[in-house]
């Protein structure tokens, strides 16, 4: 008889010895077969072993230490499976005997013992604090390559569907131009008109103080027009309906209508992302106006109200004091906001995983990302223009 070499070598399968001895269910034996080796067979699976798996597996572990080289003879085990054979690897210390004679089935069963020590890897201590940074890290960075290869996507789908614009979703698109755009026009409202009426009565206070007071006209539409009106309304839609169309798409990955829609071949990009992203790019401008005239309007009560301005004259000054560029630039800006919005709450959307746990973090994670990108975009458009209309 020659044993095989070491782990994972294993030896030809001959004949199972004492297989002339093994019933149909033949008991768990562990027996010697000569000087310095033992020999295993019968029935070793966790039925068979139940009432007897410690006796078993002391049994073995004190055959290897009164012979840690002798030889292990599997042969003529008639069945094992993996409690047989993790009663077996225990017994041998977690480790392969040197000499060993085996089946190739039973390759598979003791390799899986083998996979979680084998080449252990030690990393690198980076500290509670870097570790936590580079997580943060990684993950920006994952958020940022998934965003890049949306952003691929919809490019194409949007060649796609000029080439086919039966693929366009024209109700999709006039229905979330209705709520991302209509249905905000109250809360917008109040906020503008409020916002505009203090910034003005601060204002006012300070230019009366040097007798400027006409100049009023000149602060509130340059800063309005140019930059809070579509800042103020692209934050107010990254939390309302930012945060609807990220809870939308990530309630279809709940329940599966996502994967239903690739099963049936159709795009997410076509279907959900480029209807949010066209409509919001259409709407926000808009929106961004409406919220302006109503700062605008505050503004102009607060300054009839401290300064004595009338509103004919207010209206009247207004075009001459505020250049056509600035207005331009704050509907151009608002586009892109737009866009923005409804490509970050596509993006968390699609990412959200199928729990309500997720759903929720998604969400706070799209508007938190939208209303900071929003306030980066603004700030680079402020440098990058700043010669324009001033």
């Amino acid at each position: 008889m020659s044993d095989a070499g070491a782990w994972p070598l294993q030896s030809p399968p001959l004949a199972p010895a004492g297989a002339g001895d093994a019933g149909a269910d033949a008991p768990p034996r562990l027996e010697p077969a000569g000087p310095r080796e033992w020999r295993v067979a019968g029935d070793w699976t966790v039925l068979a072993l139940r009432e007897h798996y410690e006796t078993f597996r002391q049994q073995v572990a004190a055959a290897v230490a009164g012979a840690p080289d002798a030889l292990w003879d599997l042969r003529g085990l008639q069945r094992l499976d993996t409690a047989g054979a993790l009663l077996l690897w225990q017994g041998w210390g977690l480790k392969p005997p040197g000499r060993l004679l085996w089946l190739p089935e039973h390759v598979t069963l003791f390799s899986q013992f083998m996979q979680p020590t084998a080449l252990p890897r030690r990393r690198p201590s980076l500290g509670p604090g870097l570790a936590l940074a580079s997580q943060k890290l990684m993950a920006f960075a994952q958020h940022g390559v998934d965003l890049v290869a949306l952003v691929g996507r919809l490019l194409l789908d949007l060649l796609r569907m000029l080439r086919h614009p039966g693929l366009i979703g024209w109700r999709e698109i006039s229905a979330n131009v209705y709520r991302t755009g209509a249905q905000a026009l109250p809360i917008t409202a109040l906020v503008g008109f409020l916002v505009g009426l203090t910034l003005s009565y601060l204002i006012s206070k300070q230019l009366k103080a040097y007798g400027a007071d006409i100049f009023v006209i000149n602060i509130l539409g340059l800063a309005v027009l140019r930059e809070l009106g579509p800042l103020l309304a692209a934050i107010i839609v990254a939390g309302r309906s930012g945060s609807a169309m990220t809870a939308q798409i990530g309630v279809m990955r709940v329940t599966q209508e996502l994967d239903a829609l690739s099963v049936m071949g159709i795009s997410h990009t076509v279907r959900l992302v480029a209807p949010k992203v066209l409509a919001l790019a259409v709407s926000l401008p808009l929106v961004a106006l409406w919220t302006s005239a109503l700062m605008l309007l505050g503004g102009m009560t607060a300054a009839r109200a401290q300064l004595g301005i009338d509103p004919v004259q207010f209206l009247h000054t207004l075009p001459s004091v505020v250049e056509p560029a600035n207005l331009w630039l704050g509907w151009s800006k608002s586009v892109i906001f737009g866009a923005l919005i409804a490509l970050l709450a596509s993006h968390f959307g699609l990412r959200v995983k199928p729990n309500t746990e997720s759903l929720g973090q998604s969400v706070t994670q799209s508007v938190v990302t939208a209303i900071t990108l929003v306030i980066v975009v603004d700030a680079v458009f402020a440098v990058l223009f700043s010669n324009v209309g001033i």
